[in-house]
């Protein structure tokens, strides 16, 4: 089976991703690595040399090309699951994980790491606030249409989650 892991940028869907593989013992795919290789190139030369555009459309090529019968975990990008109909190709494939996590963590995650973020490059920390509050806000309606929410949940409790049938 499918599980995708959605939340906003900087929710730890990677590295939730890579530990709950090796717990289950399936693969795990980071969806923006996945692209990078594809293209050649990184997230932010892809945006910069083609735009957003191109790269919502590489994402949404990306998840029509899976399989529904292969067993596979998919860290999402942030903003995968709010264009075309992204949240429903995903929860018709398999399920899906919205890693909701509290505004400050995701911030101080975000900080860490500005220069691999495009859209939030040159920013400073109240920018970022600024930025996650407009486009949670945007971006909320269709985290909110996954399976599950994880919340406090850690990748041991979500992988007992799968392994006994509940998910």
């Amino acid at each position: 089976m499918l599980y995708f892991l959605v939340g906003f940028m900087g929710s730890g869907k990677s590295h939730m991703g890579r530990r709950l593989a090796k717990q289950l013992g399936i693969p795990w795919v980071d969806m923006d690595k996945e692209i990078e290789r594809a293209e050649g190139r990184t997230i932010n030369d892809i945006f910069a040399e083609s735009g957003e555009d191109y790269f919502r459309q590489l994402e949404r090529d990306y998840l029509l090309q899976l399989d529904k019968d292969q067993d596979l975990i998919v860290a999402t990008g942030g903003g995968a699951p709010c264009f075309y109909d992204n949240m429903k190709t995903m929860n018709e494939k398999g399920r899906t994980l919205y890693l909701n996590r509290k505004k400050e963590v995701v911030i101080a995650q975000l900080m860490k790491g500005l220069h691999r973020r495009p859209l939030l490059k040159g920013k400073t920390q109240e920018q970022v606030m600024e930025y996650y509050d407009a486009v949670m806000k945007e971006r909320r309606p269709y985290y909110e249409q996954a399976t599950i929410f994880v919340e406090e949940l850690n990748y041991l409790d979500i992988a007992q989650m799968i392994s006994s049938g509940w998910l």
